[in-house]
């Protein structure tokens, strides 16, 4: 692995953009200390005090990915921090899974306030991804925060200590490389049935919201491009892309 250490840059999403092509298409990883202007999905932008998180890029050149398949990139990166942050202390955190939930598409959850955030973007060459730039924000010792955002918290805010980043940013790296492997060995449902054992609001009742208002539903799937499945109360089923429903 190629590793790039920043002390501060725009984002790392956008110095990784324009990283020369090598000829070996080696996993790459961009970090950095501080972002003036993290980005999260859409118009997001991501709140990261100086060196108190953990923000990068993953650079990746899929062997054989469909675009039909990519959202698997999500799900590779999704487990890969979940697990590592269930395992940073073990003994810390209350019931199965330590509290975290992947919310779709790709964030992650501890109960109901957000710990991580994503931003993942492919290059195309016909029907195949070529190359995926990863971006990461996991808040780890951050414990004010100023912005809008409306449920962020810390992993230090969780375990009522401040924690090694380096040692976070290895146990990530590691599960990533496990998760990768499998979806480069075309493992996608063993993938997915994982991702949604740990999806936020599985199999259970909960307010959303559309351009046609408010209502009840469950999550039923999420489908290879994506796209989310919710079973309303009276068994019709919808299907959403990213941004077109909103979590209540």
């Amino acid at each position: 692995m190629k590793r790039i250490a920043l002390d501060e840059t725009i984002s790392t999403n956008r110095y990784a953009k324009e990283l020369p092509e090598g000829e070996s298409r080696e996993l790459t990883l961009v970090t950095a200390e501080f972002q003036t202007a993290g980005r999260g999905a859409g118009t997001n932008t991501w709140e990261s005090e100086r060196s108190q998180n953990l923000l990068f890029s993953l650079v990746v050149y899929p062997q054989r990915l469909q675009a039909n398949q990519m959202f698997a990139l999500s799900e590779v990166t999704a487990l890969a921090i979940r697990d590592a942050l269930c395992s940073t202390s073990p003994s810390s955190f209350g019931g199965v899974g330590g509290g975290f939930s992947i919310k779709w598409p790709n964030d992650i959850y501890h109960a109901d306030k957000k710990i991580v955030g994503m931003l993942i973007e492919n290059d195309l060459r016909g029907k195949w991804v070529h190359r995926s730039i990863i971006g990461v924000g996991v808040d780890i010792n951050q414990t004010r925060f100023l912005s809008d955002a409306p449920n962020p918290v810390s992993l230090a805010q969780i375990l009522g200590k401040e924690v090694d980043r380096n040692q976070v940013l290895k146990s990530i790296l590691h599960q990533f490389n496990h998760y990768y492997g499998m979806m480069e060995r075309e493992q996608f449902p063993e993938l997915h049935t994982r991702y949604m054992q740990y999806l936020y609001r599985r199999n259970s009742l909960h307010t959303y919201a559309d351009a046609t208002g408010t209502f009840l539903a469950q999550i039923i799937d999420v489908e290879p491009s994506g796209h989310l499945i919710l079973e309303c109360e009276n068994g019709e089923q919808r299907r959403y892309d990213f941004k077109e429903v909103r979590f209540i």
